[in-house]
């Protein structure tokens, strides 16, 4: 007996396929030292650039709502998850273990901000929705940016607006306002990088082809037919959008323990848009245009460093290429014809 797997299903294969297939070819060259330095050094933004795209599709692709403001969840879990990895160093003196637990600690705090965003937010659509996460993206950065948070033997200490801290002997600063975190111990790897893809792609896979998940398909689809048929709007929302808030927070953690110094002005509206323009160059709702699309457009610049400054001019224009065609019915017909006539030669 023959068994016979459905399209979703056999997509998702391939997507895991594809990651664990790419984590082996990278982990293989930078063993043999057969990679260079530059894009050594990009595997682990690579992962958390891709966990930050899967992340916000969830979003815009699954729950088909703009979010403008996803920098603002991708900080909490990165300074959230830097500052508990700099206090539990004598803790936690195992890396990989302080830097599960930091993860863990930035997933859940950039949780609790999607909730308590997510709770005014969600009751709005459309251009408002997307507005309004806009200016919370900024609002989350101008609150880190006036954050001062200091340890020494008596624990943590914290300040807001202006740095009043008396630290005790042998007692350092570890958040410094718009100076960020400097001196960050580098604990972020590849291999942790891959664990949390897969860890995104299993969360969002089985929700979406869960029964929650068929919910907050019809809600994008139809919210006025899913409301007639019981299925509560606030409640599946907030699922997505707290879910989506999660993962990028662990992406931001994975990504700040993986730099010298982080700086809340890193973590504004352009990241937000280079999050969307992932996103929309890999198709909304699928997840695996969204890791080759992250994974590409965060080689590209380094690998073309001369063209650097005409960066987001270049995203604003494949922006614009792409919903004009995805948009354009004559475009659209071309292809399916094409791809139909493909389909019936290989038969």
């Amino acid at each position: 007996m023959k068994l016979k797997l459905s399209k979703t299903t056999r997509i998702n294969f391939l997507t895991y396929a594809v990651v664990i297939v790419a984590f082996v070819v990278f982990q293989s060259l930078s063993s043999a030292g057969a990679l260079s330095s530059t894009l050594k050094g990009q595997l682990v933004p690579i992962c958390a650039y891709v966990v930050m795209a899967l992340s916000l599709n969830l979003t815009v692709g699954v729950l088909g709502e703009l979010s403008l403001g996803h920098a603002g969840f991708v900080s909490v879990g990165a300074f959230a998850g830097a500052v508990a990895s700099a206090a539990l160093t004598t803790v936690i003196p195992i890396p990989a273990l302080r830097l599960a637990v930091s993860m863990v600690i930035g997933a859940i705090f950039a949780a609790i901000a999607g909730v308590l965003i997510g709770i005014p937010v969600l009751r709005l659509r459309g251009d408002y929705l997307a507005i309004v996460t806009l200016a919370f993206g900024e609002i989350i950065k101008s609150l880190i940016t006036n954050f001062y948070i200091g340890i020494d033997g008596e624990g943590l200490h914290f300040s807001f607006l202006s740095n009043k801290l008396s630290l005790g002997e042998g007692g350092r600063m570890i958040l410094n306002g718009p100076m960020g975190i400097p001196g960050i111990t580098r604990i972020s790897t590849f291999a942790a990088g891959f664990i949390l893809t897969m860890i995104a792609l299993i969360v969002i896979f089985n929700l979406v082809n869960s029964r929650s998940g068929r919910a907050i398909m019809a809600l994008r689809d139809n919210r006025i037919a899913a409301e007639s048929v019981g299925i509560n709007v606030t409640k599946y929302k907030m699922m997505a959008f707290v879910t989506s808030a999660a993962l990028a927070g662990a992406a931001g953690c994975l990504f700040s323990l993986g730099q010298n110094t982080i700086l809340p002005s890193k973590f504004d509206f352009n990241t937000s848009i280079l999050i969307l323009v992932f996103v929309v160059l890999g198709g909304q709702g699928r997840m695996l245009g969204s890791i080759i699309a992250a994974a590409a457009l965060t080689i590209l610049p380094e690998v073309l460093r001369e063209f650097a400054d005409y960066r987001m001019l270049v995203y604003a224009i494949v922006l614009i290429l792409v919903m004009l065609i995805t948009n354009n019915p004559t475009i659209s017909g071309f292809f399916a014809r094409l791809f139909r006539r493909q389909k019936g030669d290989e038969t």
